[in-house]
């Protein structure tokens, strides 16, 4: 017999297993690893986004794991977007990601302005020119032109810079290294990620690795919502069929208001056991718990809020969440911390919240 639970129940699950209600999480590494990966764009909405799921948050704490103890590391991974990783996971992002080499699309290259050949030059030249070496963006662009020699590469770098890294980041071949000067960094990951495999997993093995990490943060789930969140629904339907396909002795079937979802069956008794959330919490900008979830999931996000959550430019706001449902946006302003409310909010919880997400920010 297949269990059904309610959105309110499901919401109030990933509340838990994201360490926001109740506030649980303990150092940053494994707050990091429970929700995923968290959206590193904006560094300081990935540092609030750990600061508020842990129960004694530690300021540096970030910098520390990615520059001193290499336990994270910051690079592109799913949807193509800038995301802190545990360290130890980042083969199995590459694996699965760098086995879909959308870069050798002529509809890629042509949208990014180059050739396949530039594509090809590319991609083999900088873990050459990384190989040992902390690069600058600047430095990397020499070093590609000083193994390829062909000065025409710099055009090609400069003009597309972001895009034509990005399948580095997929394949393994390239993140983020220590600031210098206040300027970016890249390292190549065999050299600089702790233990990384001499064998990497292969794309079945990181895809199910994946789907696991997903369902125990963002569960239930389909291949669907797996595929948006890892890639927008760009992914080969067969190899998300296959991933679900080979996990099926680890997932339980679960029907969240009619509709069939999987979970990890371990997680099945817990989420059939959860009550709805009461409290309030504050999010910040590109939080997981939004970014895990369907945009247009409407016991989440009501859709007359979503345009002022999900704005122009693929910006996605901090956001008051009240009984496991957006209601409402916040940013901070002159000091003080600003709400556009589009759902009645308890004032004492609110302003409780606002307290301490306000030292957070200090």
């Amino acid at each position: 017999m297949t269990i059904s639970v309610t959105w309110p129940q499901v919401l109030a699950w990933r509340l838990r297993r994201q360490f926001v209600d109740p506030v649980a999480g303990g150092e940053a590494v494994s707050v990091v690893r429970r929700l995923s990966g968290v959206q590193a764009q904006v560094a300081s909405s990935a540092e609030l986004a750990v600061a508020v799921r842990q129960a004694r948050p530690r300021r540096g704490e970030i910098g520390q794991a990615l520059w001193r103890e290499r336990t994270l590391v910051k690079t592109w991974t799913a949807r193509g977007t800038l995301h802190l990783v545990p360290a130890d996971e980042l083969a199995s992002y590459a694996a699965v990601l760098g086995s879909f080499r959308h870069w050798d699309k002529g509809s890629w290259q042509r949208g990014h302005g180059v050739t396949a050949a530039e594509v090809a030059a590319i991609v083999e030249a900088v873990p050459r020119a990384l190989e040992g070496r902390t690069l600058t963006r600047e430095e990397l662009v020499e070093g590609v032109i000083e193994v390829t020699g062909d000065v025409h590469l710099r055009q090609a770098l400069t003009s597309g810079w972001g895009a034509l890294l990005k399948p580095l980041s997929f394949l393994g071949e390239l993140c983020y290294g220590p600031p210098r000067e206040g300027r970016v960094t890249f390292v190549s990951p065999r050299d600089w990620v702790p233990g990384w495999p001499s064998e990497p997993p292969s794309a079945a093995e990181g895809g199910m690795a994946l789907v696991r990490s997903f369902l125990g943060a963002h569960g239930p789930g389909t291949p669907e919502t797996f595929d948006a969140w890892l890639l927008r629904g760009g992914a080969r339907k067969a190899d998300l069929r296959g991933w679900f396909r080979d996990l099926a002795p680890e997932l339980a079937e679960i029907e969240v208001e009619g509709r069939p979802m999987v979970l990890l069956a371990g997680h099945l008794d817990d989420l059939a056991a959860t009550s709805p959330a009461a409290g309030v919490h504050l999010l910040p900008g590109f939080d997981q718990y939004i970014l895990g979830a369907p945009r247009d999931l409407e016991p989440l996000l009501p859709k007359e809020a979503r345009p002022k959550v999900s704005r122009a430019a693929g910006w996605i706001s901090p956001v008051v969440v009240h009984r496991g449902r957006v209601a409402g946006v916040w940013e901070a302003r002159n000091g003080e911390i600003v709400f556009d409310l589009f759902e009645d909010v308890p004032p004492a919880d609110l302003k409780a919240e606002a307290e301490r997400v306000a030292a957070l920010l200090g």
